[in-house]
């Protein structure tokens, strides 16, 4: 028995699609009709669709030509799968921030990581500190790496690698540039410093709670919890801290946090009418048992 990516009904013999290695029943089989990634990458002068059911067509009748991200393609692996990407990319720049640290100087380190009110003119910056994470300690880096791990997936399967990726990295600077400004805003002259994906992460939250917001999540895999439960929780915690200290009140970017969290909710709300609704979180945020989809695998769109 397996479970159709389209519908999610059980199949007794289920059809893998050619194209982008989904699981679909005998209705949703043919690429047009689960809105197969393979219908915009087609590149057919002689009007043949090969669906992946006939090996009469071949790719040269076909016209297909060479593409870096389409399924085989040199770069196939990072469509569907950019939320992994994220997750490595954080942490080697971890390691790399502790190197720095530990063999240079943390004047380096702050020039190449850090999003800070002295230099917010280090473009860079506004990329790599996103990635970056307080260095020497799990625990900044293993909360964003929970969320990321659990909701990205499921958030870059609702609406493509491409816009995930826009999503993550266009969220993340706006909510450090967002720190620093009302920093500098409120405490002209002081000195101001943002690293990690917080604001990415809560962005994610944000649009699963808009599009799902009755979907359940299992704290410690045993308490279920409504996404929205969960929102509101993050909301009123750096909400409460802005009020009592400031954006920067212990030591935690509470003004990135919300920034990125109203960004997603906003996301989530222009893009409602538009994606398929999740019902359920399975183990990594993903479609369920399997993990990445790797070349050509997996419901993916970029």
């Amino acid at each position: 028995m397996a479970k159709c990516d389209e519908c999610g009904r059980q199949e007794n013999m289920p059809y893998t699609c050619s194209h982008c290695g989904s699981t679909f029943c005998g209705e949703h089989r043919l690429p047009e009709k689960h809105d197969c990634p393979g219908l915009t990458e087609w590149n057919d002068p002689k009007g043949v669709f090969d669906s992946g059911f006939d090996d009469s067509v071949s790719a040269e009748s076909s016209g297909r030509s060479f593409t870096l991200f389409g399924p085989g393609g040199a770069l196939s692996y990072f469509r569907g799968n950019m939320t992994y990407v994220f997750l490595a990319l954080m942490f080697v720049t971890w390691f790399a921030q502790m190197a720095v640290l530990t063999f240079a100087s943390r004047s380096l380190h702050n020039t190449l990581f850090v999003l800070s009110s002295q230099n917010p003119e280090y473009l860079w910056t506004w990329v790599t500190s996103i990635f970056a994470h307080a260095p020497f300690g799990l625990a900044h880096i293993a909360g964003n790496a929970i969320v990321i791990f659990f909701f990205g997936r499921l958030v870059e399967d609702l609406v493509g690698s491409r816009d995930f990726t826009l999503l993550f990295l266009g969220t993340g600077m706006l909510a450090g540039l967002g720190q620093i400004g009302l920093s500098m805003a409120l405490n002209p002259g002081a000195f101001s410093g943002v690293l990690g994906a917080s604001g990415a992460a809560l962005a994610i939250l944000g649009v699963l709670t808009v599009l799902a917001p009755d979907l359940k999540v299992y704290i410690y895999f045993i308490l279920p919890v409504p996404i929205w439960a969960i929102t509101i929780f993050y909301a009123l915690i750096s909400s409460l801290a802005i009020l009592g200290g400031g954006v920067g009140a212990g030591g935690v970017a509470q003004g990135a946090h919300l920034i990125g969290l109203l960004v997603g909710l906003a996301y989530g709300k222009y893009i409602e009418g538009d994606v398929r609704r999740p019902q359920s979180l399975g183990f990594g945020g993903g479609r369920g048992p399997g993990g990445p989809g790797g070349p050509g695998g997996g419901r993916r769109r970029f």
